[in-house]
């Protein structure tokens, strides 16, 4: 078997109830340390859950595909293992790797093919500062292109490129919706003082727009990009400032991302961490409305 969904997301497709797929590398050391990771998963599922959806945590566990865990397998993932990106899910699989977290690419790809309809996660990847020089784009914008899910986010990680991300999601066709916002979040930061391309109040109006870019043959995804609530914003000028530092501290290349995270969060004295659990919340309340929404005729 290389792909296995859980019997109570499966119940749910069938019944056509509202699913939420998760990826598991922010629940991991990967995404946040302990024990923030394990209350961002428990406040995430929960949030999910009051919405009306069924939380489907997408992993890789023992060589197989997961789409949906089971309680006594959350451990695994807070744990950590190896993080995969969509093009290491084969690789996961072919090998029979006891953990594997799941990206953005990797989650958007196990939930379409399982057939579930709206992801969220915390903040997507993008083009990366001085992606001119390495070429260091991530492969999240193009799964968005690939997979008709819509992704609920906080925007793109504060440390990328922002106007190059929006230029490339512009390049690869794919709708970016602002929720409430006429200006692109910028993951901890409410605003990245970038204008949005779409605004959409309402999780129906997303749920609109999905239907017409199926109906219009286009089999690609759609970027709900959230604010993170006001209580748990941090200043861009402090942001910034603490990525500026944790750029030259962290380095780049693969593996940048989870070094550079640690280093903005010990220049913030923990305030991203902070801020990361309640937009992960945040997001997973909102993708459960359009979840449901998405399920009405």
């Amino acid at each position: 078997m290389t792909l296995a969904v859980s019997p109570e997301v499966a119940g749910a497709l069938a019944d056509a109830a509202p699913v939420v797929a998760l990826e598991s590398t922010i629940f991991s050391p990967f995404g946040l340390p302990a024990p923030a990771n394990r209350k961002a998963l428990d406040r995430c599922l929960a949030a999910v859950r009051a919405g009306g959806a069924v939380p489907a945590i997408t992993a890789v566990l023992d060589g197989i595909a997961r789409v949906g865990l089971a309680p006594g397998e959350h451990d695994r993932i807070l744990d950590g293992g190896v993080k995969l990106a969509e093009r290491d899910l084969p690789v996961a699989i072919g090998r029979g790797a006891p953990v594997g977290v799941t990206t953005v690419s990797a989650s958007l790809a196990l939930a379409a093919t399982a057939g579930v309809r709206v992801f969220a996660t915390g903040g997507i990847g993008g083009v990366h500062r001085g992606a001119e020089v390495t070429g260091d784009v991530s492969a999240d914008l193009g799964a968005l292109a690939a997979y008709p899910v819509v992704t609920v986010s906080a925007g793109v990680k504060a440390f990328l490129d922002l106007a190059r991300t929006l230029e490339q999601l512009e390049t690869l066709s794919v709708p970016v919706l602002g929720w409430r916002t006429d200006e692109f979040p910028m993951f901890w930061c409410r605003s990245s003082g970038l204008p949005v391309p779409h605004r959409v109040d309402d999780a129906a109006t997303v749920a609109h727009i999905m239907r017409a870019q199926r109906a219009l043959g286009a089999m690609r995804g759609v970027l709900l990009a959230v604010p993170i609530p006001d209580e748990a914003a941090i200043d861009r000028d402090v942001v910034e400032a603490a990525i500026d530092a944790a750029a030259l501290e962290a380095g780049s290349g693969p593996g940048a991302t989870p070094k550079v995270l640690a280093a903005i969060a010990d220049a913030t004295g923990g305030r991203t961490v902070r801020a990361n659990i309640v937009l992960a919340e945040h997001n997973a309340s909102v993708a459960a409305a359009v979840a449901g929404e998405l399920t009405q005729a």
